[in-house]
């Protein structure tokens, strides 16, 4: 009888473990090892995001709500004040928050805007402020980041004991990774000064994501970390809360057709993000990855134009009132 081959051992750090997987070929000539699935790193997210922003209207469709909504939405924030006061909340690379602040200046001219920012992710709070430094219309705004999570902002303030108050809050697709949803939105909500006005943008229930995770949810990984959250969780939160909001519903979409391309990178890397999962094509299960990509072909996410597969990725944009 022949011996047993040598085990081959080798490690795969992630965030919070490591992990082996000893895999015999088919011809039985040497051990070989498939690294095990883990989460995104906060810097792979970061790169996994470009790509979907590369290659979804997500941004367009914000544009849009910027274009056609905003300046009615906070025409009436701080009336008679010198100085509102911003406060947003994860969020990332800042060109919404800068696109926003633009908005206030020109409804609300000569008003100095103190803008405060809470962002974790290092990377994030840096091209932020390089966007700022390139920014030469910007004079009579002030900025302030506090490299937190939202729960770590809460928690400082509460140490602290004082409580500011501000007329526009925005929480921008941040709400998937908080600890509690409810808390989150009950504490920012009573950072609001009177007649002040807090922005959620969330996914819409009428989105492909809506649809993925409703039915589809045996595609997904167990390394997708964060809450399956859209629209209409946010707003029976607001409900219980007993706070007033207005729910306004944009179309968005997501170009995924290289997700169905072997060996694609670009493909690769979208489905890293869809799963928040590094290296998903590489190291899910075949039959997991057949699954997943069979559900996000189903009408009820995407459609099919000109060839090209479109992911829904419709947004709901609620509003708060303090």
């Amino acid at each position: 009888m022949e011996p047993a081959p040598e085990l081959k051992r080798n490690s795969f750090p992630s965030m919070n473990f490591e992990a082996e997987i000893l895999t015999t070929p088919h011809d039985n000539s040497e051990l070989y090892m498939i690294p095990a699935m883990r989460s995104l790193t906060a810097e792979e997210y970061v790169e996994a995001f470009k790509v979907f922003l590369e290659h979804s209207t997500e941004h367009q469709c914000m544009d849009e709500f910027n274009r056609e909504q905003m300046p009615t939405i906070v025409a009436g924030l701080g009336t008679g004040k010198s100085t509102l006061s911003v406060l947003g909340v994860g969020s990332g690379t800042g060109e919404q928050d800068l696109k926003m602040i633009r908005i206030l200046q020109a409804v609300h001219p000569g008003v100095f805007i103190d803008n405060e920012i809470v962002e974790p992710n290092p990377q994030h709070v840096a091209a932020y402020k390089e966007l700022v430094n390139q920014a030469p219309d910007l004079q009579n705004v002030s900025f302030i980041w506090h490299q937190l999570t939202s729960l770590e902002y809460e928690q400082q303030v509460k140490e602290r004991g004082t409580h500011k108050k501000f007329d526009f809050i925005h929480m921008i697709q941040m709400l998937y990774r908080v600890e509690d949803i409810r808390s989150t939105i009950k504490f920012f909500h009573s950072c609001l000064d009177h007649h002040g006005k807090l922005l959620i943008i969330i996914l819409s229930d009428s989105s492909g994501w809506a649809s993925l995770w409703k039915k589809h949810r045996d595609c997904l990984p167990s390394t997708d970390s964060g809450h399956y959250i859209t629209c209409s969780g946010i707003t029976e939160v607001l409900q219980s809360l007993g706070v007033q909001h207005r729910v306004y519903e944009l179309p968005s979409g997501w170009d995924i057709t290289e997700c169905f391309s072997e060996g694609d990178a670009v493909g690769g890397r979208m489905m890293d993000f869809l799963t928040g999962t590094k290296n998903f094509l590489g190291t899910a299960p075949p039959a997991l990855r057949r699954r997943l990509q069979a559900a996000l072909r189903q009408p009820e996410c995407s459609s099919t134009r000109d060839g090209r597969v479109i992911f829904s990725n419709n947004l709901s944009m609620i509003v708060v009132e303090s």
